[in-house]
């Protein structure tokens, strides 16, 4: 094994604080090299093994760790702490951060808007229909929301070459076997330009499991219609490999088409979801819910969560922690003692204790709560500890629920505006904390003592983030 720079090991000596425990030397040295490689693949880290040359160069490893953690959103340190190397070792495209693949001075496009494709080879993994559907959708993905247009052919040069290969395939960026470096896409031009390649010592699937071809193939293609890395985690152009189930363009990716080719020829012009911002002042939530002594909150498709060994919040999809759920949760609430969160949208929940769906969920809320059939959704939910009694927010009403005894409480539903003064008469989401109420309505926070009754501050919804608001 090289050794490792200097600098690194410095900052391995002024930062091991911020890692998992290591078990031996050895461990230490596999991080180290997973930085040094990492940082040479997607960030243009020249390889440079003289130690003194090394030594000179050493502040440049702190500048790409420092340009990779801002690209990923996390914090700016220029060590290696344990965020940042769970980052690099996700799955990911081959296509680096920087110094993109480019075969062109500037920024590569094609001149014209219908393009032809073929698919080379055929990976084993699949049947051969299901890799042409895949790669077809992956296409209709794009031309969806652009002028462009796109032909299979079956024999002679196309445009966009499609292969499955594996380890070095002579194209100057050698695959690195299982995991890491999934496939890679070279911006448009002559010759290989426009390629896909396809790493086949990854196991090629058309579902969940690791890693779906359709999914892998959308990304892939966006390089080969001239985009590079999106730093916005909900982007099919986001380096990283993350599959929640569904595969769509956000808004960013479709901004980012429209800027080379121009709008879509359709009278209706496609919109795609937008990322929430955490600090965005507009910003709201669908529901928010106390886990395990941090709290969490939930938008679209996503989680944000604050905690105290990490005061930046976390931005990230809810499938990372539980695969199952749906996105465009309304309702969630957490029955510590029992270490259990429940999750509501439309008239289903379902049950977790740490990362695991329940067996048997979802449930509906009629049988499990005694919701009347007039009930659609639950707005919101928030268990009150000392009491055992869960509020379940639906309009301009509240049901209380009694968890011990397993029933609705007597002469409910009552009226929002008459219990708890102040707040309104709808709620977006709630949670308990240090024996107060937290409700949110639109852009607004309330902190409500549910003993006296009083609204004790008003704030912006997000201020659990530590933002610094315009």
């Amino acid at each position: 094994m090289h050794s490792l720079p200097l600098l690194l090991l410095l900052l391995w000596s002024t930062g091991s604080h911020s890692f998992p425990v290591a078990t031996s030397e050895e461990t230490q040295e596999q991080e180290l090299e997973t930085v040094q490689k990492y940082l040479e693949n997607y960030y243009n880290l020249k390889s440079d093994w003289n130690p003194i040359e090394r030594q000179r160069k050493s502040g440049l490893v702190v500048e790409k760790l420092k340009q990779m953690q801002e690209f990923f959103g996390l914090k700016v340190t220029g060590k290696p702490d344990a965020k940042t190397l769970n980052v690099m070792k996700q799955a990911r495209c081959g296509v680096p951060d920087v110094a993109q693949f480019v075969l062109t001075e500037g920024n590569p496009r094609w001149e014209r808007t219908h393009l032809t494709y073929r698919i080379e080879n055929y990976t084993p993994d699949l049947p051969r229909a299901d890799v042409n559907y895949a790669i077809e959708k992956a296409f209709q993905l794009w031309s969806n929301v652009s002028p462009l247009t796109f032909t299979q052919v079956f024999e002679g040069q196309a445009d966009i070459m499609i292969s499955f290969v594996r380890g070095d395939h002579r194209d100057n960026s050698p695959f690195d076997g299982p995991g890491g470096n999934l496939a890679h896409a070279f911006q448009p031009g002559p010759g290989i330009g426009g390629d896909v390649h396809f790493d086949e010592d990854e196991w090629w699937t058309n579902n969940f499991r690791n890693y779906n071809l359709y999914r892998v193939a959308a990304h892939e293609l966006g390089h080969s219609l001239g985009l590079s890395h999106s730093a916005d985690i909900g982007a099919l152009m986001y380096p990283n490999y993350i599959f929640t189930g569904d595969v769509q363009l956000s808004q960013d990716d479709i901004d980012g088409i429209h800027t080379i080719y121009g709008p879509s020829k359709n009278p209706i012009q496609p919109i795609g979801p937008k990322t929430p911002q955490v600090c965005d002042s507009k910003l709201t939530f669908d529901a928010i819910t106390t886990i395990r002594g941090e709290v969490m909150f939930f938008k679209d498709k996503f989680y944000m969560r604050i905690n105290s060994f990490y005061p930046e919040a976390e931005l990230n999809f809810i499938t990372v922690f539980w695969p199952n759920l749906p996105g465009g949760l309304q309702a969630a609430y957490e029955v510590a003692d029992r270490d259990e969160v429940r999750f509501f949208k439309g008239h289903k929940y379902w049950a977790v204790q740490g990362q695991e769906v329940l067996p048997g969920y979802p449930k509906d809320i009629y049988r499990s709560f005694g919701f009347p059939a007039t009930v659609k959704n639950i707005d919101a939910a928030v268990f009150e500890e000392h009491t055992g009694k869960t509020y379940f927010f639906v309009a301009n009403k509240y049901w209380r629920y009694d968890e011990y005894k397993r029933s609705m409480d007597a002469g409910y539903p009552k009226m929002i505006a008459a219990d708890f003064p102040g707040i309104g008469n709808k709620v977006d989401a709630v949670f308990q904390k240090d024996g107060f109420f937290y409700f949110f309505h639109g852009t607004r926070q309330y902190k409500f003592d549910p003993k006296t009754k009083r609204i004790l501050t008003l704030q912006k919804a997000n201020s659990w983030f530590n933002c610094r608001q315009k």
